[in-house]
């Protein structure tokens, strides 16, 4: 039996319950009739229910997904997704920056490629563990606090069989394996961002960005907010609805990754690498999803220059976040805890006590707030940055790479960064879009260095 993961109405059902009590919906009606007829909650770890549902099940959920989205949301003037709006409600939105600003240096931008690309490589073993299994297993190695990749050397067995690693990861990024950067969408997304510039220059439209999908990315390759759009577009929904349409995802992480690029090509204008940024997301997600993305890439762009610390780059990125959003007070609740705590963990443990029972693991909200806090309590160094970043859980793939994409940035080059974090990635990385398969680090800051010096 072929159960797709992310796709099947009967389990999107229970993910979209969920978002609605997050974004201001009132659920309980629908959610009644729907366990009332034998429907299941969201499963937590893997994106398909083991069990196939009954036709009438299916339609049922169906059904309800499209109710859902008729509901009145109270949240809604203060969680837009438009741009105007989201600018109306930004008091502090950055002005216009230097449109002559000179791109990022190529060593640069060759530290950050390879600072997302470790900062990923770390997280990877360890993505969808609950967080006592991560410190159980690095501690078990002596590597805890984190200090350096993942290896399954000295582990006791039992612990294995009770965490086991990443079962598509395991074999490519524990330290005794790492031959390379294999592929993960953590770097495919800034590669296909890479292409998107290329055809289309600074002012590419949402439409621009699906159909480089369709035409770049494969179908397999996409999970969650990301593999819905993918199958609205399939199905004829044009964007912004391929956002909106039966996918509960919209405010997960998928959207914050593929920011990066955005503030790499606008050193120094937060405002336009915002923009930029929102053009992408809303092909696939709304409100909170959305600020994530542009959030980092106000943040990544002001690190750009080389002329800020990474506290000034945090308050940047919020300037462009509605400031009574549950993102702006998530990130800002967690720069604090950081200013507070001297051991990390602790930051971790009040986090996941706030967001981890009513939050999916790929959740934006608590990922950002994650990512804030790893940069801010490590003061921006990288190894510290991508360690605390992974040591915190939840999407640790995906916030290692941003953490050290940002970390490595602001270092500036890559002799900066530490030979173990560095020397295993081999100056290569393999994906399956276009033909970037094998790049090395310092051609794509090469690319990058050309689209951000475009005028």
């Amino acid at each position: 039996m072929l159960r797709l993961t992310w796709v099947q109405p009967e389990d999107l059902l229970g993910h979209e319950l969920r978002q609605a009590a997050q974004d201001g919906r009132e659920p309980s009606a629908i959610a009644s009739r729907w366990r009332a007829a034998g429907g299941w909650e969201a499963q937590e770890r893997a994106g398909a229910s083991p069990r196939r549902a009954s036709r009438y099940l299916r339609l049922l959920a169906e059904d309800l997904l499209d109710e859902l989205a008729d509901l009145p949301s109270r949240l809604a003037e203060e969680e837009p997704t438009d741009l105007e709006r989201i600018r109306s409600l930004c008091p502090q939105w950055p002005g216009k920056g230097d449109a002559r600003r000179a791109a990022p240096a190529r060593e640069r931008l060759e530290a950050a490629w390879l600072g997302r690309a470790a900062g990923c490589l770390l997280g990877k073993p360890v993505e969808k563990l609950p967080l006592d299994g991560i410190r159980a297993l690095a501690a078990s190695t002596g590597n805890w606090p984190l200090t350096t990749y993942f290896t399954a050397r000295g582990v006791p067995p039992d612990l294995l069989e009770t965490y086991p690693w990443n079962r598509r990861s395991a074999h490519t990024s524990l330290a005794e394996n790492i031959d390379g950067m294999p592929e993960d969408d953590d770097l495919n997304y800034p590669l296909l961002n890479l292409l998107l510039l290329r055809r289309h220059g600074r002012d590419f439209t949402t439409t621009d960005v699906a159909r480089l999908w369709l035409d770049e990315l494969p179908a397999g390759r996409t999970f969650t907010a990301e593999r819905l759009a993918y199958r609205n577009l399939l199905s004829g929904i044009e964007p912004p609805h391929t956002a909106r349409h039966r996918n509960p995802f919209r405010e997960w992480i998928g959207a914050l990754i593929r920011a990066d690029v955005h503030g790499w090509t606008h050193p120094g204008d937060p405002a336009a690498a915002a923009e930029q940024a929102h053009r992408d997301a809303t092909l696939t997600h709304t409100a909170n999803g959305v600020y994530a993305a542009m959030f980092t890439a106000a943040a990544v762009a002001t690190a750009a220059t080389g002329a800020h610390d990474v506290h000034t780059c945090l308050r940047t990125g919020l300037t462009v976040v509605p400031p009574r959003s549950r993102l702006a007070r998530a990130v800002t609740h967690a720069v604090r805890l950081a200013r507070t705590h001297e051991d990390f963990d602790a930051v971790v443990d009040e986090l996941h006590a706030t967001y981890s029972p009513t939050h999916h693991w790929v959740h934006a909200v608590p990922n950002t707030a994650l990512l804030a806090a790893a940069l801010t309590h490590a003061d921006g160094d990288f190894t510290g940055s991508i360690c605390r970043a992974v040591s915190g859980g939840w999407d640790t793939d995906s916030n290692g790479a941003t953490a050290g994409g940002i970390a490595a940035l602001l270092a500036g080059d890559p002799a900066a960064l530490p030979d173990r974090w560095t020397a295993p990635l081999k100056n290569r990385l393999a994906t399956s879009v276009a033909d970037f398969d094998g790049t090395g680090f310092d051609t794509l800051a090469h690319l990058t260095h050309r689209e951000a010096s475009r005028p």
